[in-house]
């Protein structure tokens, strides 16, 4: 019927689905869009990177939020919370809800996000498809509850036992030596970041860690957790014994939920299958974005700026292609149409407590390996200084660098760029060097500033120009500074006036 409000259905409120929600909110308005988001979560989208933050008492819950819950409802947006979808019912065109509920809807959009992956342990109830039933004091730092349950942990002074030598066991053991708490980083690998760091680099960074204040130890294979009445009392080991602990904090990954999707019939690998185009289905119907969406081929890479990027060409696709009618064939999209873009960097990034650590690309060939690949090292323990860097005709391809902050930030320039480094590597090592007279190059516009929202230095800078005053403001106007925090600095930098010399 002519004037009838389409029907769109997100099942799933974390911030990519957040970020749909906020891009639709025009044809809302207007009355061409009838949006429904369902989430299982009690709570409007938030930020989980700082669930850490939260759980050390260094933030506090509301400044997690990433959508005003009130704006969107006074938008004209149904937001069903603390209700589980049950069933896609595709022949029906039809989401079917836990409580009983039935929903209708013309276009769907899974944007389920990612569970966490809980390893195979004897007296935890694992079901790979499904939320993992933890015995009490178990948790793996997804939800706010999760948070809020280390929280209290913490306050007791409980010692706390992180399992997994990931990025996000790291960071938030970090945190928890920063407030002043002795946690424990276990993992199965000689070292932490095994998968990123050498052995050499990665026997530095433990001794940074321990430095830091966390207890590590490294080649364990848990088996098992102890409890009582009370809940969680060790982590069972081969070789290692019983790790006594308070409570036990589940890093190992995380799992891109399907089970949805290939429940109504729907392609799923990785993630659920798409197109380019973000589409699941053969109607144009039915989308994935976020970390739920292996999009063309691609593993879902679990960072925000991509699945941002894909929530906002979704948005724009939506308002202005509307949905197939329900009685005609499916149809090819309009080739004039260009997909979203589906960069993503694979830099990470780790600081705090006095480590410094970045690295890229592939540091897996050898000094002495021979072929196209170069390969610089450089070591200095005594200052927690470690270089690695391999490159193929004068261009980066992957590097490992600690403690070399100005390095550092020049590899990560050269190795996006594709930029030829200098012929004499040693360059590079001056820039951290107090005396040294070279500065590194200039970040360009397009370059990015922000790892988590894909925030480039331009439009941080067009930010400001347009009279931006604080990280938040400029958080409002571009994204950048709203994920984890590590380019609050850089940002604040440039909102600083340069002074005038007389």
């Amino acid at each position: 019927m002519p004037g009838t409000p389409e029907r769109i259905i997100v099942i799933g409120f974390g911030p990519v689905a957040a970020s749909l929600a906020e891009g639709l909110l025009p044809g809302v308005a207007d009355g061409r869009i009838h949006l429904t988001v369902v989430s299982a979560e009690k709570h409007v989208a938030y930020n989980r990177v700082l669930l850490a933050e939260l759980a050390v008492g260094a933030t506090e819950a509301g400044h997690l939020n990433m959508v005003d819950e009130q704006r969107l409802r006074q938008s004209g947006v149904y937001l069903r919370l603390g209700t589980k979808v049950t069933r896609v019912d595709r022949s029906r065109s039809q989401v079917r809800l836990g409580d009983g509920g039935v929903l209708p809807y013309d276009r769907l959009v899974f944007a389920t996000g990612a569970r966490p992956v809980i390893p195979t342990l004897h007296g935890v109830n694992f079901e790979p498809h499904v939320e993992a039933r933890l015995p009490d004091g178990v948790l793996a730092l997804r939800t706010l509850e999760d948070a809020t349950e280390l929280h209290g942990v913490l306050q007791r002074e409980g010692r706390v036992l992180v399992l997994g030598g990931g990025i996000l066991g790291i960071e938030a053991a970090l945190a928890m030596a920063k407030a002043g708490h002795r946690p424990v980083l276990i993992h199965h690998g000689e070292a932490p970041l095994g998968r990123t760091v050498d052995a050499d680099g990665g026997k530095l960074l433990a001794r940074g860690l321990r430095a830091a204040g966390i207890e590590v130890v490294s080649g364990v294979r848990a088996t098992g957790v102890e409890k009582d009445d009370a809940g969680f009392t060790g982590l069972a080991t081969e070789g290692h014994g019983v790790i006594p602990g308070d409570a036990l904090l589940i890093s190992t990954g995380v799992r891109a939920r399907t089970e949805l999707a290939a429940g109504c019939g729907l392609k799923v690998n990785r993630g659920i299958q798409t197109n380019e185009f973000l589409v699941a289905d053969s109607e144009n119907r039915i989308f994935a974005i976020g970390d739920c969406a292996e999009v063309a081929g691609r593993a879902p890479v679990g960072l925000l700026a991509p699945g941002w990027a894909q929530a906002g060409w979704l948005a724009n696709f939506m308002l202005t292609h509307p949905a197939p009618r329900p009685d005609a064939p499916a149809e090819r999209l309009d080739p004039a149409i260009a997909p979203p873009a589906h960069h993503s960097s694979d830099v990470l990034m780790l600081k705090g407590q006095g480590l410094e650590v970045t690295a890229g690309g592939n540091i897996s060939a050898g000094l002495w390996d021979g072929g196209e690949d170069q390969v610089t090292v450089f070591a200095d323990p005594a200052e927690g200084r470690y270089l690695k860097l391999v490159t193929r005709h004068g261009v980066p391809t992957g590097f490992l660098a600690m403690g070399l902050p100005r390095t550092s930030a020049e590899l990560v320039l050269a190795y996006e760029r594709g930029s030829v480094l200098p012929q004499d590597r040693s360059t590079l090592l001056r820039l951290d060097d107090p005396c040294a007279l070279e500065t590194p190059v200039a970040a360009g516009t397009d370059d990015q500033l922000c790892r988590c929202s894909g925030a480039t230095h331009g439009q941080v800078a067009r930010a400001v120009e347009a009279g931006c005053l604080t990280v938040s403001e400029v958080g409002d106007a571009c994204r950048a500074g709203t994920g984890c925090g590590g380019c609050r600095a850089t940002i604040e930098a440039m909102l600083r006036p340069v002074p005038v010399s007389a």
